[in-house]
């Protein structure tokens, strides 16, 4: 499912993909997958009436495109439950967002597990679990949005709605390697939303591609006279023929003692001098101090507001560390809440002139990235650490696009997030997109291998063990190029090959994997004759490595060129 709306789309209209086909592939991996990614999901026969829906719609931008949404936002015939089991509705209507997102065309598959009310950037938080982290399980996946997050890395749905009050829509990006896109407030329609902080609230979005988060955003932005905090929509800025990006200086930079973090944060940076744009380097202490407002200040009581009667009533029922910073709301006064609200606007102030002339200010997402162990050891510290990078950009009134920005030497991701003031929201995507592809947005690790599979080692068939076993990584989905005869093997399990033609053939839909080097020998040593690993081209002009068949096996096999994905071939055998 790491596949684009627009190569969906594309299988769409070739008729090499039906949207059933794409949609049963979605609930096989989720099936399959870390059962506290998901709090609940959608049965085939709920799901119909989306699909039949689907007969109106076509040419929708999100036509038959799987997503999944937090579950803090509704869903109209699932429960709702904010990570809180007995806080559980049933919404009677969409919330604003999901309703649009329909409408154009999406099917959603469920809703996800997250911090418990939103109140935390861990993932740890949760009754429902831990959603593993889509790299390895042992590191945290990153909060409040785990789940969203997780169901998109992992190749489950094509993109998620999060929420992102304090960072839960970049945190979780940066640890999966997404995109995730933090909205102007109230760009963005919250009517459907549990709040946290229902001043500071905003719904986000996680994707695969700048592109695909673009589309996505285009589609749900937008006034809603339901939400009071609605805003409506002012021109975008756009950007000029010189950029200019605003970084840190180096002593206000935390990594936690992360030197591989820091690393990857310079190697950004240099990225973004190589494609000539102007480095400027700010005072970072104002955002810092504001970022200090969030928890320390009386905003943590706008959280208690938002469900004052339950945690008055029942706090029992609370996740302890959530209860805990809850509860704190009822400490402050109104004198406190104004003497906070008086030095926000100085920092407010200080950081206007920052961006005379600054197209977007880069950080790191987060300082580092924390074991499951270690947030368990101080959940309340980990935490705040996370949100150094983070929790001021919504007092602010800043908007904001988390990236993939390379990977440490034990191959887990790192994430920088590009913000700038209201209303820049598509101009930041048009500037990290700029950065990706000068990038290009393919991150290579020294000592790993990455190669092709297209049948009975794909995700969610007999032999997938083989390279997750082997400390195996799923990278994306992808074609090949149209010039391979691709056959079904009469073997047991069934076997496909790929036989490369001079001219003709079709096109095979492929997994693209990595694995460690140390591992791949033993890897290769599994595979049977006829079969080989060999150069497979793909269809960018590209080619890896993968599985490719002596044309001698043709003989007895099946010719299932025409179906173009063994998915599609084994759900119609």
């Amino acid at each position: 499912m790491k596949q684009s709306i627009a190569s969906l789309h594309q299988g769409y209209e070739e008729k090499l993909l039906t949207v059933s086909e794409v949609l049963e592939a979605a609930r096989q991996l989720a099936d399959a997958g870390d059962p506290a990614v998901w709090i609940q999901k959608i049965s085939p026969e709920a799901q119909q009436p989306y699909v039949d829906r689907l007969e109106d719609l076509s040419g929708q931008p999100l036509y038959g495109i799987p997503f999944a949404v937090k579950d803090n936002i509704d869903v109209a015939g699932l429960p709702t439950t904010a990570g809180c089991p007995d806080y559980k509705y049933f919404p009677a209507q969409h919330a604003t967002v999901v309703e649009r997102l329909v409408k154009a065309g999406a099917v959603p598959m469920g809703k996800t597990n997250l911090d418990q009310f939103a109140t935390g950037l861990v993932g740890t938080r949760s009754p429902y679990g831990v959603p593993g982290n889509a790299f390895d399980p042992a590191y945290i996946p990153g909060g409040s949005s785990s789940g969203s997050a997780v169901s998109v890395a992992s190749g489950q749905v094509a993109f998620s709605l999060g929420t992102d009050t304090a960072g839960s829509g970049r945190v979780p990006a940066a640890f999966n390697e997404l995109v995730g896109v933090k909205p102007t407030r109230g760009l963005l329609s919250n009517h459907g939303l549990v709040p946290a902080c229902r001043s500071l609230d905003c719904i986000s979005i996680f994707a695969h591609t700048v592109a695909d988060a673009r589309t996505v955003f285009q589609v749900v932005a937008g006034f809603d006279e339901q939400d009071p905090w609605s805003r409506r929509p002012e021109k975008q800025a756009s950007r000029g023929e010189r950029v200019v990006f605003a970084v840190p200086w180096e002593q206000d930079l935390e990594f936690f003692g992360n030197r591989d973090y820091a690393d990857c944060f310079t190697k950004a940076v240099a990225g973004f001098e190589a494609l000539g744009w102007e480095k400027r380097i700010i005072d970072f202490t104002p955002f810092l101090e504001t970022a200090k407002l969030l928890y320390e200040g009386p905003w943590v009581a706008e959280r208690t507001a938002a469900i004052e009667e339950l945690i008055s009533t029942r706090p029992e029922l609370l996740y302890p560390v959530t209860r805990e910073i809850i509860e704190g709301g009822f400490k402050g006064t109104a004198v406190e809440a104004f003497k906070a609200q008086y030095r926000l606007k100085e920092y407010q102030r200080m950081t206007e002139g920052l961006w005379d002339g600054v197209d977007t200010l880069v950080t790191p997402t987060a300082g580092t990235h924390y074991r499951i162990d270690e947030v368990a050891g101080d959940p309340v510290g980990t935490n705040s650490n996370l949100g150094t990078y983070t929790n001021y950009m919504n007092l602010l009134d800043l908007c904001a696009i988390a990236v993939p920005a390379g990977r440490t030497p034990a191959g887990m991701p790192f994430g920088m997030t590009l913000s700038a003031p209201a209303f820049h929201d598509l101009k930041l995507m048009d500037l990290a997109e700029e950065w990706l592809t000068g990038q290009k947005a393919e991150i290579s690790r020294e000592g790993w291998i990455q190669f092709a599979v297209c049948g009975a080692h794909l995700q969610g068939f007999p032999l997938n063990s083989q390279i997750t076993d082997r400390g195996g990584k799923f990278v994306k989905t992808i074609r090949s190029a149209a010039s391979y005869r691709f056959i079904a093997m009469k073997t047991t399990p069934p076997k496909p090959g790929m036989i490369y033609l001079e001219e003709g053939g079709g096109s095979v839909e492929l997994e693209i994997w990595e694995m460690p080097e140390e591992k791949f020998g033993s890897f290769v040593q599994l595979i049977p004759s006829p079969l080989g690993m060999g150069t497979v081209q793909l269809e960018n002009g590209e080619s890896t490595l993968g599985f490719i068949c002596e044309e001698g096996a043709a003989g007895e096999a099946e010719d299932i060129t025409a179906y173009g994905s063994w998915r599609k071939f084994m759900a119609e055998k």
